[in-house]
């Protein structure tokens, strides 16, 4: 009976026009069985990125609108995307000792604390306020302290580049400083990884990465370009990230699972690899509505993948949703706000196997492109 009613609570969590998330109880009782989405927080975000700190708090943020904005309801399932973005330029965070309640730490880092703010300011004041970006923040812990690293697209790019940022101690706030300063490039979706002998990488695009020097001054080497082998040799177009599971190292990547741009469901692929170069295995499948998602662990080592909105037309009946075509529009179950996705991660014959757990999550759709060898 306990089942059946978990069952329900996850459909019941990702049926249309939900206006808020979950109540704290059913998350909890969700948490603990680590078999079905969760929707665990209700804001405007696009690309949520958690990162668990050494202090035990989840740190969470991502792409979205202006602080303190009104959420008038015809926003709601605004894309982010051409002339009626609501993205704005303030990186807001937020921390969480349970993944249940959630403590806004505010707008930590905005444009104005970045490099490019100095260095291109004449390009900033041709650029009304409303029309700058930040997209796809990220938080990582670099020795004792924070770094902010995000995209920042037209009408300020090409002139102003990605954007490095690290904070003056372990406290998610400014002063900031850019030690890679201009150097840091135009990067889509950078990312930063750690390697086991202490050597961060940069990571963007689909996919390239280059190694950082211990100071962040500079690139320690030149790019290379690395992605999954086989007929799909690419990961995706955006979302690329590094993860280290046992010895293997696996790219995730974003793309849509028809091939097209904004056709289909948003998905997250994964390839694996004895070295960060590569060569890397043939491109698998992650999960289905969870492109440009973060798998992170919890306290308990188990791992989660963030998931968000990211569609034409409002959230879609999970009922059925597993054998729909969704080829005609870009289409999701996921509601507008932050729900965490539980995943299965095991080491397999030598390799890392990564499954969604909710079955709504855990198959390629109809309307998948690639045909994988183990999902039949």
């Amino acid at each position: 009976m306990k089942q059946h009613v978990i069952l329900i609570t996850c459909l019941v969590a990702l049926a249309p026009l939900l206006p808020a998330a979950q109540p704290a109880e059913e998350i909890r009782a969700a948490l603990k069985t680590h078999d079905c989405a969760i929707h665990v927080h209700d804001t405007w975000v696009r690309d949520p990125y958690i990162i668990l700190g050494p202090d035990g708090y989840y740190y969470y943020t991502g792409t979205t609108q202006m602080p303190q904005e009104p959420k008038p309801a015809d926003i709601k399932y605004n894309t982010g995307l051409g002339p009626t973005s609501r993205v704005g330029w303030h990186v807001q965070a937020w921390r969480s000792k349970d993944l249940v309640t959630w403590e806004a730490l505010g707008s930590i880092y905005t444009l104005k604390d970045g490099f490019w703010y100095q260095a291109e300011r004449e390009t900033f004041d041709k650029a009304p306020e409303r029309q700058w970006r930040i997209w796809a923040p990220e938080l990582h812990l670099v020795n004792d302290r924070w770094a902010v690293i995000h995209t920042t697209p037209p009408p300020l790019a090409p002139k102003v580049g990605a954007a490095l940022a690290l904070s003056a101690t372990r406290e998610l706030k400014g002063p900031w400083s850019h030690p890679l300063g201009a150097k840091v490039g135009r990067r889509h979706d950078p990312s930063l990884f750690r390697d086991d002998d202490g050597t961060w990488w940069m990571i963007w695009g689909a996919t390239e990465i280059a190694p950082l020097k211990p100071d962040f001054t500079d690139y320690a080497g030149d790019p290379v370009r690395i992605g999954p082998s086989g007929a799909t040799a690419k990961m995706g177009h955006e979302g690329c990230l590094m993860r280290k599971i046992g010895d293997r190292y696996v790219l995730f990547g974003t793309g849509w699972s028809t091939g097209q741009m904004r056709k289909g469901s948003y998905n997250l692929y994964y390839a694996t690899a004895d070295k960060i170069t590569g060569p890397y295995s043939e491109r698998k499948f992650a999960g289905r509505f969870l492109g440009h998602g973060t798998p992170f662990q919890d306290r308990e080592g188990r791992w989660w993948c963030t998931a968000f909105y990211n569609a034409n037309v409002p959230p879609l009946p999970v009922e059925g949703i597993e054998t729909r075509d969704l080829s005609d529009n870009a289409q999701t179950i996921n509601q507008q706000g932050l729900t965490l996705v539980p995943l299965e991660v095991r080491l397999v014959e030598g390799d890392v196997r990564i499954r969604a757990k909710d079955p709504c999550y855990a198959k390629p759709g109809p309307d998948e492109a690639q045909r994988f060898t183990d999902h039949p």
